[in-house]
């Protein structure tokens, strides 16, 4: 179908629009023209998008669907149909599936799933080492042609330090990127939580900030050493991205992104073992809470991910520490983002940019933007909409979420993949 999207406000941060203007897709599912209508364009649907925001689909940095090995706490079905129902248009998979992203077989195989569904785009991230072992590399080269934006060792630590310098190496010759997730295992150990005041006096195991910094700090030598082009996942500390600001003004390649729950809570919401708040890294101190919304203001931080990790109710269900940490955040990703607004921190059109062009140049894919001649993968959302988040409004098998009875504002109505209308507030598609 060819569409008209009418009287909304358009936001397109990667080409400075921010203003009322038609949207005109084609009935090959692309961007015609935006404002006036192109010439003998003549719609055959059209949509009110009347105080409504309009902008481009949202990608999410990090989500995981579960499929391949666990499918006992989601499928890729569920998890693509709880993306586009929260606007999400494109999500980029980790490769700590089970067997890992460490071949291109297993690489065209996600792909060829998310297909299948017609829904959210899925962008695979490769491995670093075979079987996210640490000790061999893997073939980034056919991984890359077999259609992985990057690549990373998920949360399995590289202990080995040259194994990650010759792997920095390896993606710089081919200039792609590596994804990091700075976390040093011995000194998170068995922890669970900050090592802080709340960990004291829960008397469970910490994590100390060091854990990070110290991971943080090896990493940005060796990028300095290999040239490599790296994006760190999901910091935590105020004091990490102090770190990464440092290299960036210095010149280093590096970008970064924080995770959506890290920028409204704190160690504090654990409460009394409260095991939807375990996550990985941990929810750290006010003081590295209030750091990160900061830089998030600064333009540091370059997207604001879900981390998607839908989990089935057990692994919630155990004590703190035995539980298994995740959030299933693809509901929450645009409503957290959305508060960063309501809280002054942000203008709308950065917090849109931070979810829609940010993550896609980090994954260097042709999204996140709505010019023309590109794919018409579009999000509508109500800014003005007042809810209660309750477990009716989670799609995704995983209802493991610490946001539960929040009130939010603003709330997502319509969801376009490739000109194809995939969710429609109160419709079946």
């Amino acid at each position: 179908m060819s569409l008209h999207i009418k009287n909304g406000h358009l936001i397109d941060p990667a080409n400075r629009i921010d203003e009322q203007r038609d949207l005109y897709i084609d009935d090959a599912g692309f961007v015609v023209a935006s404002g006036q209508a192109p010439e003998n364009f003549i719609p055959t649907h059209s949509i009110d998008a009347a105080t409504k925001v309009v902008c481009p689909g949202l990608v999410d940095l990090r989500a995981r669907t579960r499929e391949p090995g666990l499918e006992h706490k989601a499928t890729m079905a569920s998890e693509v149909r709880a993306a586009v129902n929260a606007g999400i248009t494109t999500l980029c998979c980790p490769p700590d599936t089970h067997p890992p992203i460490d071949t291109p077989a297993m690489a065209q195989m996600i792909q060829q799933r998310a297909w299948r569904y017609g829904l959210a785009f899925v962008h695979p991230l490769g491995a670093l080492t075979r079987n996210l072992e640490g000790q061999l590399l893997t073939d980034m080269a056919a991984l890359d042609e077999a259609g992985c934006v990057g690549f990373s060792n998920a949360l399995h630590a590289i202990t080995d330090t040259m194994v990650l310098r010759h792997a920095m190496e390896y993606a710089a010759g081919f200039d792609f990127t590596v994804f990091l997730h700075s976390e040093d295992p011995y000194l998170h150990g068995s922890g669970c939580v900050h090592e802080g005041e709340i960990s004291t006096r829960l008397g469970l195991p910490g994590i100390p900030e060091a854990a990070e910094t110290v991971a943080v700090g090896r990493d940005l030598a060796l990028i300095e050493q290999t040239g490599v082009r790296a994006h760190f996942c999901q910091l935590s500390s105020a004091r990490a991205l102090s770190m990464v600001t440092a290299a960036q003004k210095s010149g280093l390649p590096v970008t970064v992104d924080v995770t959506a729950h890290h920028l409204h809570l704190s160690e504090h919401d654990v409460g009394i073992f409260d095991s939807q708040c375990h996550v990985r890294p941990p929810l750290r101190s006010q003081k590295d809470r209030d750091g990160l919304r900061q830089c998030i203001k600064d333009g540091i931080i370059t997207a604001i991910c879900s981390d998607h990790q839908p989990h089935e109710p057990d692994a919630k269900l155990a004590p703190f520490s035995l539980s298994e940490p995740g959030i299933s955040g693809l509901e929450t990703l645009l409503p957290l983002t959305l508060k960063l607004v309501d809280d002054r921190l942000l203008p709308l059109s950065q917090a849109i940019a931070l979810l829609t062009q940010g993550p896609a140049n980090i994954l260097g894919i042709d999204a996140g933007h709505l010019g023309v001649g590109t794919t018409a993968d579009v999000c509508i959302f109500d800014p003005d909409a007042d809810w209660d988040f309750t477990e009716a409004d989670i799609h995704s098998r995983g209802h493991n979420t610490p946001f539960l009875g929040w009130r939010f504002r603003g709330k997502v109505t319509h969801t376009l993949v490739g000109g194809r209308l995939v969710f429609e507030e109160g419709e079946e598609h």
